[in-house]
Order: C-alpha cells, then sequence, then structure tokens
C-alpha cells in the first residue's frame, strides 16, 4: 500500500474567533480545546500509524516560522512545508502538494485535513481513514462526512444514497452549500445527509486526474509553480509569479462537486470546526445553561455564557449573565450575544474599514527568533517586553529615530553594539544609542527574556536598517527585527 501523507491545510484570516484568533495569528495556533493548539492537535492525529509518513504543511511566508516552532514543540519533522506567495484558496493548495508528491511517488496518498478543526476522537478518526484507504487505492477521492446532530446552516451537507453506516464508503449523491435552516431542518430529518468536514483521502495520481478534468487551467501555473520552487532555509517556496496566474478557488468549486468518483465514510466521534465562539463554548462543555471558564475568570450567577481571559494579571469577572460571550485580551475585549456570535466576522471588518490595529493584529508579534510585546505605548517613548528563544538571534540593525535601553530579566543574552560584543545576564542592562549597528542573540539553553525601553521621534517596526539575519528574511517586504 503506497504511504499516506496527512497534508496539512495551514492559512487563514481568523475573523471570527476575534480578538484570540486574528489575520497574524489565526485560530488553528491558538489553544482553544484542550491543552495544545489545533494545529499541533491536527500533527498528531495520524502520528506513529504504520503506513503515514510524516506530514506535509502548506501555509504562507507570514505563518512559516509559527509552524516550524509548534512543529518542532511536538518533535516532528515534516515531510515539507511549501510556502504559497499569496493565497489561492484550497484548490490551487490542495493541486500544489498532490503535484509535489507525484514527483517522487504518483500513488502516495494525500490525507488533507484543515487544521483549525477539533476532532477530539483520535481512534474514531483513524478507523475511518482506515476504512477510506481501500477506496482510494481504488481511484476514488474519499470525503469524510459528520453525522448531524441539529440543522446547521454555517456548514456545506454531502447527500448519500442511504442511511449512513459507520466504517463504510457510499457514494456522494451531492454535496449542498450552506442551507436555509428550513431545508437544513429536512435533511436532518431525511437521515441520508452528513456535514461536510472538508477532510479528503485520495492518490497524488488521482487528484491531479480530477484537476485536469475540472480545473484543467490550474495546471499549468501551479506545475510551473512547483517545478519553480525553491528551498529557503527548511521551507520550500513555490514560484511567485506561476502562482500568481493560478486562479483563487476552493477545492469543492474546482473538483470536489464536480467529480463523478467521490464516497464518503462517515466519521464516528465529535467534531466541530470552531467557526465561531458558540461553537468553541460547546466543544468545552457548553450545553443549556452551562457557563464555561478558561482563564484567570470569577463568575456568579452566569447561565450558557463563556468567559474567556487572556491577560496576565488582570481577572475577568461575570455576573449575572445570560447566554453571553467574553473575552479579554490584553489589546481588545469582546461582549457578545451567543447567538450573534457569527457578526464577529462583520465587527472585524468595520475594525479593518476604520484601520483600527486591532482588527488584524496580534498584540504579541511573533518572530523566527521568538516574540515581542508592547508594555506601555505614548509620544516619544516605549516598553517592550521581549523573549528570545535558545539559539534565537534578532538581525543585526541599526534604526534612525530611536535609541534602545536593554534590561535582561532571565536567561543570558549575547549583544553586539558597534564592535563590542559581550555577555548580560540578569539584572544588567545596555544602552543601544541611536544609528548604532546592533543585535541581540541568545546563545543558551533557555529563554532569554528582557525589557525594552525605546525613546525618539518615531518608534514604527519598519525603522530598521537590516544588515544581516540569520532567517533570511532581506527580500521580505514590511518591518522584521
Amino acid at each position: 500500500m503506497p504511504e499516506i501523507f496527512p497534508v496539512l491545510l495551514c492559512g487563514g484570516s481568523g475573523t471570527r474567533l476575534w480578538p484570540v484568533s486574528r489575520k497574524s495569528f489565526p485560530k488553528q495556533f491558538v489553544p482553544l480545546a484542550g491543552q495544545g493548539t489545533l494545529f499541533q492537535a491536527a500533527v498528531g492525529r495520524m502520528r506513529g500509524v504504520a503506513g503515514v509518513a510524516s506530514p506535509l504543511v502548506i501555509t504562507n511566508s507570514d505563518f512559516r516560522f509559527i509552524v516550524a516552532e509548534q512543529l518542532a514543540a511536538e518533535g516532528v519533522e515534516p515531510s515539507a512545508i511549501l510556502i504559497e506567495p499569496s493565497a489561492r484558496n484550497t484548490g490551487p493548495a490542495i493541486l500544489a502538494a498532490a503535484l509535489h508528491l507525484a514527483q517522487d511517488s504518483p500513488d502516495a496518498m494525500l490525507l488533507v485535513m484543515p487544521t483549525d478543526h477539533s476532532i477530539p476522537d483520535v481512534a474514531a478518526f483513524r478507523a475511518a481513514v482506515m476504512a477510506g484507504v481501500p477506496r482510494a487505492a481504488a481511484s476514488k477521492i474519499v470525503t469524510f462526512g459528520i453525522r448531524p446532530d441539529r440543522p446547521e446552516t454555517g456548514y456545506g451537507w454531502i447527500e448519500v444514497e442511504a442511511t449512513p453506516v459507520e466504517g463504510a464508503a457510499q457514494p456522494v449523491v451531492r454535496f449542498v452549500e450552506k442551507p436555509a435552516l428550513d431545508r437544513a431542518e429536512a435533511m436532518l430529518g431525511a437521515g441520508r445527509y452528513l456535514w461536510n468536514a472538508g477532510i479528503f483521502l485520495a492518490s497524488a495520481s488521482v487528484l491531479i486526474q480530477a484537476f485536469e478534468a475540472h480545473a484543467a487551467d490550474l495546471v499549468g501555473p501551479v506545475t510551473k509553480a512547483v517545478e519553480g520552487a525553491r528551498k529557503d532555509l527548511g521551507f520550500l517556496r513555490l514560484a511567485e509569479g506561476s502562482w500568481a496566474a493560478a486562479r483563487d478557488i476552493s477545492v469543492d468549486f474546482a473538483v470536489m462537486e464536480k467529480a463523478a468518483n467521490i464516497e464518503v465514510v462517515p466519521l464516528g466521534g465529535a467534531w466541530s470546526d470552531l467557526g465561531d465562539w458558540n461553537a468553541v463554548w460547546r466543544e468545552n462543555g457548553g450545553a443549556g445553561a452551562a457557563t464555561v471558564t478558561q482563564g484567570a475568570v470569577t463568575e456568579i450567577d452566569c447561565q450558557g455564557t463563556l468567559l474567556r481571559s487572556e491577560v496576565e494579571g488582570q481577572h475577568l469577572v461575570g455576573i449575572g449573565l445570560q447566554d453571553l460571550v467574553v473575552v479579554a485580551m490584553p489589546d481588545a475585549v469582546l461582549v457578545a450575544h451567543r447567538s450573534r456570535s457569527q457578526d464577529v466576522k462583520a465587527a472585524v471588518a468595520q475594525m479593518k474599514a476604520r484601520s483600527v490595529r486591532q482588527a488584524e493584529v496580534f498584540p504579541r508579534d511573533h518572530r523566527p527568533w521568538g516574540w515581542f510585546e508592547t508594555l506601555a505605548l505614548a509620544d516619544r517613548f516605549q516598553v517592550k517586553r521581549i523573549v528570545v528563544k535558545p539559539g534565537g538571534a534578532l538581525s543585526l540593525q541599526s534604526h534612525i529615530h530611536r535609541a534602545e535601553h536593554w534590561i535582561v530579566v532571565s536567561g543570558t543574552a549575547q549583544v553586539t553594539v558597534g564592535d563590542e560584543v559581550k555577555l548580560l545576564s540578569e539584572n544588567q542592562s545596555v544602552y543601544v544609542p541611536l544609528g548604532a549597528i546592533h543585535r541581540l542573540a541568545n546563545p543558551g539553553k533557555v529563554p532569554v527574556v528582557l525589557i525594552e525601553v525605546q525613546t525618539g521621534a518615531y518608534l514604527g517596526e519598519d525603522d530598521i536598517i537590516r544588515y544581516e539575519d540569520i532567517y533570511a528574511r532581506g527580500d521580505e517586504k514590511g518591518p522584521a527585527r
């Protein structure tokens, strides 16, 4: 039997779970249901199963170091991390994965999975996948459907010929886009429908043939993008010019709704796409009048409410609340009725139109060397907390408009200022004059934590001249430290 490659789709804008999920740090990287992140849960879903290879991840340039870091935290070496030069939806992304794997093995199987779903019953998921393997080996595209338990209008549905049986594949009659409530109620009652989980299994050659038959215009530019891909550190960047010529289209519209060789296997156990805060409430034990609390929270006489705090040193208190979602972040707070959870996306769009920074930018800025966050910001000064992971190093750089003062809180930092290189330990500090060429690195085995005080006329992250960078970010647009 050919190897199965989990293909992890890792893009998205993360608007429906704002403020925890944002464009710069979407929901798959956030712990929403359990201890680890949704991405890490997807990485481990087929890990250790015989015949299953290391995962292939498809993401964009902004997320590549977050992906690499979370893979490393799981002790997983990926088969490849493909970098999309621009967002082109799931159709081109999945075709690129199939073409990449077909270079070595046309019969390799792709198990395509979104990385922002919750599937707590791993054993049931694996059983469904194994039930689909013989059908995929017989040139079928096997999708996996979820038994509906409510007339959900936010999901796509799949119609089959007879009542679905767990572990058995059936031909798909048709796909139904997000239905109106009355139609969803009728489909729930009919018993011949499943929710579309967006997970499927097929060989690379079968997928390529499906695209050639139903979305032939994608094959040329995506093939050129794969053939012209270049290595960048541990990543593989698809060729930008060719990729830009590919049409923006989902795999459902491009292939799944047109192909005749689609079969579906019911997926046993619970599943949620965690598409809004109501789903997060439900996934974490919310039902009826139950109140779910996450983080530093005190609740008194609340019913059917989600209270979540993401703020160190700040306590969230809810009293007498009913059917609400309250999410507190350092820079933003969401208060909404649970029934209006889908409207969070509209609120983000309004903020974005008004250029509200919090609409898309996460307060903690993740970089390949670690992360930083602003603690205080006012006219002509800014205070940041900076964490540099072991072996991490900021670029060798200078600033035109600001000077900096670094105070080490924990760990040992290697500091370069001009021609001087020295080690700083806890409670030691250094001044970086305006215009001085400098670098901060962590040569140790524990994270370095420091406080940075910036002073100057302009404190934006784009006030930077970069001379060297171990992460090869010199050809990227936008600010980088």
